[in-house]
């Protein structure tokens, strides 16, 4: 499926709960005032207080030495692949990542590298299915230099690795000489989730970002970080890539004012996933997987209708979810989705249903 974006339509229906993703977020009244409110200069020059301020309390969190800020997450894949890799090395991830599936093939067409996809059930791999995919080294195969892991995994259906998953497969890869690097767009999803600190549940990586404006509520912004050589490095692809941000301390600030307010709250999405997926499932033909984090995924097909068709009948009734596939859909819970919002879409999910034919019956 290709994605076009469009501006809505005037005669489009207003939207009453969207669950397309957690990147459809407004920041609050309260963030807008601690943006309104930053101390700025120009992060070129190194002298945006609100930027430096961002960026010291993200090293720490994360355990690292230096980071450095960014306006996507997509950004910070990239110039960590830019930083970690040379022209016709290779990338080891899962074959759903963010960078094989949703990234236009940047890995190709910025840094010339070669992203091979492995396999495993929710975004995951273990540490066999890791060394099989190991080359001898030889002058005939690619240097393999970087291996990518997400956390959470999107395709894989917001799955949380387990921490002595995890760091298996970065100490093979450590001790096949590559550098690890991890999309942490859900991080603190993840972290919520499993009890389990930041800086312990990325200690193993060699470079990590999180995203901002996913559940975190900030309309933009994203923080890469890792050793200081690793910082100083990633600085000069950013310049290529567009320069600094001036006073971007404006949009640190909403980042900043998140990891005070917002982190905790994520707690609140995963219930609300949990009571999504509990209504999903009592609808005849919707197949559910259970979530761990705030994403929901569900197959049609028992519905008669593919995902698309099933999106484009609930947005008329005011509900948005996103299409991963021909049956296969997904809901994302957020901060600007209540508890009762998850009753409209449950609503909205059955009366829908209803008007295929025949009445959606309750799974006995």
């Amino acid at each position: 499926m290709v994605f076009i974006p469009q501006r809505p339509n005037a005669s489009d229906p207003p939207i009453r709960v969207n669950l397309y993703s957690d990147t459809q977020t407004r920041p609050s009244a309260a963030m807008k005032q601690a943006m309104m409110a930053a101390e700025v200069g120009d992060e070129q020059h190194g002298d945006d207080p609100s930027v430096h301020a961002l960026c010291d309390r993200m090293a720490a969190l994360l355990g690292k030495p230096a980071a450095m800020f960014l306006p996507t997450g997509t950004m910070c894949n990239q110039i960590a692949i830019l930083t970690h890799c040379r022209h016709g090395d290779e990338v080891l991830a899962h074959r759903s990542s963010h960078i094989i599936t949703s990234e236009g093939g940047a890995p190709g067409a910025l840094a010339g590298v070669m992203v091979t996809g492995l396999d495993g059930a929710r975004g995951q791999f273990d540490v066999d299915t890791l060394q099989a995919a190991f080359r001898a080294r030889s002058r005939h195969a690619p240097p393999q230099t970087l291996l990518e892991v997400e956390q959470t995994t999107n395709f894989g259906g917001g799955a949380v690795w387990p921490l002595d998953k995890l760091d298996a497969v970065l100490d093979a890869a450590h001790a096949n000489g590559m550098k690890t690097h991890m999309d942490g767009a859900r991080l603190m999803n993840a972290v919520v989730a499993a009890g389990v600190p930041a800086h312990e549940m990325v200690a193993g990586c060699d470079s990590v970002w999180l995203d901002f404006t996913k559940g975190l509520g900030a309309p933009l912004g994203a923080v890469l970080a890792g050793s200081e050589e690793f910082i100083e490095a990633a600085w000069r692809w950013k310049q290529r890539l567009g320069g600094a941000m001036r006073q971007a301390g404006i949009c640190a600030a909403a980042c900043s004012y998140a990891l005070d307010h917002n982190v905790l709250r994520l707690a609140d999405d995963h219930a609300n996933a949990r009571a999504l997926a509990r209504g999903l499932a009592q609808l005849e033909g919707i197949t559910v997987e259970e979530p761990e984090t705030n994403l929901v995924f569900f197959d049609t097909a028992g519905t008669g209708l593919p995902a698309e068709r099933l999106a484009e009948q609930a947005r008329a009734h005011g509900l948005m979810f996103s299409v991963m596939g021909e049956h296969r859909g997904r809901a994302c819970t957020h901060l600007d989705v209540d508890a009762a919002g998850i009753e409209t879409a449950i609503d909205i999910f059955r009366s829908v249903l209803a008007r295929q034919g025949e009445p959606a019956r309750t799974n006995k």
